[in-house]
């Protein structure tokens, strides 16, 4: 007869056994739309995993184990179609006036704000050094501006056709050239955002000096993930993971560098 003690050793091994072949349950994989919005998520079709969305993620990941986020390279343009038909579950960084209003969706308050701002040649050639009030009124100025994004001064109306006949603009996938553009004289006001001028000038010291940066604001970015009907995760269950990255500092930590302000969320 087998002693208490064996038997019982037995039914541990065997349960250890068990627990070996088990495999745990397997993360689930939520497809997170990467568009071309610099500083946001930069040539994601490239592979590249620059931007701060690929740092956001990675935080994700890390902060627990239950959802696996990836990024799926899509375009300002394509990514609506993506959503509709299920190739991404989540778009981040985004707002329900860019076109989303007719999109069944879950709209999660991301607690980070941006702005997009007008930027001008400070003296051009031969004349005199402008002022704030150059801002005021943008008929008869060529503007520079980013294919596909919606700009309050339109009334969010993207399409190019429209832009560049009632504001004689010019349309770029580059904030870098439009910025050039108003350096050289070829366009004389772009806009951009904050954070991605930030990024610029400390990569471009020496053109500081020569560009007028609006006080004047177009508009506010205060940023929303937008969530599918269908997502393998819910608002609220994304909701308590961002308020997670802001309890452990990562949020501040990978925003703050870029003058995106981490604000507080209503309810939390």
């Amino acid at each position: 007869m087998s002693s208490p003690i064996r038997t019982v050793s037995r039914l541990l091994l065997a349960t250890l056994a068990v627990l070996c072949v088990v495999p745990s349950q397997a993360a689930q994989l939520v497809r997170v739309g990467a568009a071309h919005f610099p500083p946001y998520t930069v040539r994601p079709e490239s592979g590249a995993d620059t931007g701060l969305l690929p740092q956001l993620v990675e935080a994700l990941n890390a902060l627990q184990n239950d959802y696996q986020f990836v990024l799926v390279p899509t375009s300002i343009p394509r990514r609506f179609g993506d959503f509709k038909q299920g190739r991404v579950d989540m778009a981040i960084f985004e707002n329900p006036d860019w076109g989303w209003k007719d999109i069944p969706h879950t709209t999660v308050d991301m607690g980070l704000e941006d702005a997009e701002i007008f930027v001008a040649q400070r003296q051009p050639d031969g004349q005199p050094v402008r002022q704030q009030s150059y801002f005021a009124d943008l008929a008869g100025k060529r503007l520079a501006l980013f294919s596909g994004y919606h700009y309050e001064f339109a009334n969010f109306n993207a399409d190019p056709k429209f832009l560049a006949q009632n504001y004689d603009a010019t349309l770029t996938y580059s904030h870098d050239s439009n910025l050039l553009m108003v350096l050289r004289g070829r366009a004389d006001v772009a806009l951009v955002t904050r954070s991605y001028l930030s990024d610029y000038l400390l990569r471009n010291e020496k053109v500081a000096d020569q560009l007028l940066v609006s006080q004047r604001i177009d508009q506010i970015y205060h940023h929303y993930a937008i969530l599918r009907p269908a997502a393998p995760i819910t608002g609220e269950a994304f909701g308590k993971l961002l308020q997670g990255l802001r309890n452990n500092g990562q949020m501040l930590k990978i925003f703050d560098p870029y003058k995106i302000a981490v604000v507080p969320v209503p309810g939390t």
